[in-house]
């Protein structure tokens, strides 16, 4: 401490200003002023004075006594009354009534004179006032009846991709009754992740609880709410395989899942704290055998029983698993196009009832695909996975065969091309429908690469061969077009004319254009 502060800390002291106000105008601590006003005043020794700079070498301050050697010096103790002391059963009084400090000290004031400063009052106020401590409700749940889930950080782990350290996220799933954890890390987090990590929590438990409380994360909630929260329809229909029901808690309330909470930080900082891994199995592997190692077995501290002991007690009363394991997929609208099918990932499949225009909602699995209702969810049509692209799931006795604007433009473009072209046009239409569609569209385009004189001749060859498909036109039209231009390069030898050559009078030698462009190069720097 400087000297310049220590004098104006004694000169504010003997002013009887307040240790509190003397700290928060100089900005020392409460604690060095308490000492200089508790401590006894030195009497004055003269400049030339050896005690002037401080004890002599040679007699230095006394020392406590050591343990045992005399008696027992206990430490200084702030004995500053407070201002308020006097009034102190009105304070308090004034106090159970509510009253603040502020109108506690104007009251002082006015009618018992006080002369110190509020800060004073607000100080005494201050430790009068009842401190209730918080309560927290335990909510206690039955065997099976509730797991709690939830994403924490693990520890660092050495990413195949980039080569570094980094943290993964950590999946902890906790049985309410029994305590019994499941924990697992994985690098990206997605909707069939999560429903994944469900299904291998529940399988290391040997069966699934009846709820499970979650975080609002949009792996599991879209739309969070109190009341009516929307789930994601993967995760929704994944507990409903295994017949659980979802609680996801309400928004900024992390102690309606404070048990996993907790999980989720014995197992960051008992666990995994300051190790590394170099690999997600080598942690995924320590983290399973921590748990049936030492998390298991240790006593739990509110219940003070084991936790494997009450697993076991749980144990029976976990669902059943079913015997068929979840079919993952995944989703997309789809509009009903004017043929009465929906396209996905190249292949069309029948969406007869519902009508041409409509967007229905699309789910895909490894097998199969299904047509749903977008908003009621209803199934409307189920289709085998088609095996290559191009496939046209459609039975034909829902064909549409009625012309369309659409099929009426297709015509009239092939009829600006030729008549052969049009009469191939219109017998695909009549004989596959509005399907059929595609592949007019696609013989129309076909104008784009190939002149309109040998499309013509390749769609009047189509039909005399009796291959009217587009596959043929374009193998014909591809054949036309390499006879005309061998035709051409045949006629232009026997006319003699001028073949390309790299030797003329006008040529010049490659080192001629580099000495040009060197020496333009050095005239411009």
């Amino acid at each position: 401490m400087k000297p310049q502060q220590k004098q104006a800390v004694l000169a504010l002291l003997e002013r009887g200003v307040s240790q509190h106000e003397i700290a928060r105008k100089l900005g020392v601590d409460r604690k060095t002023i308490r000492k200089l006003a508790q401590a006894p005043a030195a009497p004055e020794a003269p400049a030339n004075s050896p005690m002037a700079t401080g004890p002599h070498p040679q007699n230095p301050p006394p020392r406590p006594p050591a343990s045992g050697d005399g008696p027992t010096v206990a430490p200084a103790v702030s004995c500053v009354r407070s201002a308020c002391e006097d009034h102190r059963a009105w304070i308090e009084a004034q106090v159970r009534l509510g009253r603040n400090a502020m109108a506690i000290y104007q009251d002082l004031v006015d009618r018992f004179g006080f002369s110190h400063r509020y800060n004073s009052v607000k100080r005494f106020c201050r430790h009068l006032k009842p401190k209730a401590p918080e309560a927290f409700d335990r909510l206690e749940f039955g065997p099976a009846e509730e797991a709690q889930v939830d994403y924490g950080e693990g520890a660092l782990t050495r990413d195949p991709v980039s080569g570094r350290y980094r943290r993964p996220r950590l999946f902890v799933m906790t049985l309410k009754y029994s305590r019994r954890s499941f924990r697992r890390v994985v690098w990206k987090s997605s909707t069939e992740a999560w429903a994944r990590l469900h299904e291998e929590a529940w399988r290391s438990f040997g069966g699934s609880c009846r709820y499970v409380v979650l975080d609002n994360l949009r792996e599991g909630v879209i739309t969070p709410d109190l009341y009516e929260p929307e789930l994601n329809r993967l995760y929704a229909a994944m507990l409903a395989h295994y017949g659980v029901v979802a609680d996801p808690a309400r928004v900024r309330d992390p102690n309606r899942k404070g048990t996993v909470e907790n999980a989720i930080q014995h197992t960051q900082s008992t666990a995994l704290k300051g190790r590394r891994f170099e690999s997600l199995d080598d942690q995924n592997a320590f983290l399973t055998h921590w748990e049936e190692t030492w998390a298991a077995q240790r006593i739990h501290g509110r219940t003070k029983r084991q936790v494997q002991e009450m697993f076991e007690e749980e144990r029976p009363y976990l669902q059943p698993l079913p015997l068929t394991a979840f079919r993952y997929f995944s989703e997309g609208t789809r509009t009903v196009q004017d043929d009465t099918t929906v396209q996905v990932a190249g292949a069309w499949y029948a969406a007869r009832p519902a009508p041409i225009g409509a967007r229905v909602l699309v789910r895909v699995y490894a097998h199969e695909i299904e047509i749903r209702d977008a908003k009621t969810l209803a199934l409307i049509r189920r289709h085998p996975r088609a095996a290559r692209q191009g496939t046209v799931q459609l039975p034909d006795a829902e064909r549409l065969f009625n012309p369309s604007r659409e099929t009426h433009r297709i015509l009239a473009q092939a009829h600006a091309i030729g008549p052969h072209t049009h009469a191939l046009c219109q017998e695909l239409f009549e004989r596959r429908g509005r399907v059929g569609q595609r592949a007019l569209w696609g013989i129309i385009g076909l104008r784009r690469r190939y002149p309109a004189p040998i499309l013509e001749q390749a769609c009047a060859t189509a039909l005399e061969r009796g291959t009217a498909t587009y596959k043929a036109v374009q193998a014909i039209a591809e054949q036309r077009l390499a006879a005309v231009c061998q035709a051409m390069e045949a006629q232009a030898q026997s006319d003699g004319a001028p073949t390309l050559t790299q030797h003329h009078e006008l040529i010049r030698e490659t080192a001629a254009y580099a000495a040009f462009f060197k020496r333009h190069a050095r005239s411009d720097a």
